[in-house]
């Protein structure tokens, strides 16, 4: 059971993510957007989130397939150079350590994402993981039945 209904208590901070959630969706490709969504919500342990982000993506036509592999994507041959560099700039941030984002993992993003691009992707990355901290902190559950 969830600890807190962060809509209802605070309405504002909530509404607030709400808005990124709607610039991102509206700015990026829905396809990468879900792989790292749900790249990050593995790496944040965010089970509320994986449900969410992959029956969501199951919906709007990914393969299971390809969702499976997020969880091994740099091995996995079903991602394009796009793809593996926005879940490797996911991986890095997402993980962001004392050093930040290696240089390696920018310059590959930068190499095939446009400056606007690559804006919109940070702006994706750093919204789900608010959600995710949201949700673990909360102890959100997925639902049993969909």
């Amino acid at each position: 059971m969830s600890r807190i209904n962060m809509a209802a208590v605070a309405p504002g901070a909530y509404q607030a993510v709400l808005e990124l959630e709607k610039y991102v969706r509206e700015n990026l490709d829905h396809t990468v957007l879900e792989l790292v969504k749900l790249r990050a919500s593995m790496l944040n342990g965010c089970a509320y989130c994986v449900d969410m982000h992959s029956r969501d993506a199951l919906a709007a036509g990914e393969s299971s397939r390809r969702l499976f592999a997020v969880a091994a994507w740099r091995d996995a041959p079903f991602f394009d150079e796009r793809e593996r560099t926005a879940l490797a700039l996911t991986d890095a941030v997402t993980r962001l350590g004392e050093h930040g984002v290696p240089d390696d993992v920018w310059d590959a993003a930068a190499k095939v994402w446009s400056e606007k691009e690559l804006a919109d992707l940070l702006v994706a990355i750093a919204t789900i993981n608010v959600w995710n901290r949201i949700s673990v902190s909360t102890r959100n559950e997925p639902p049993l039945e969909v």
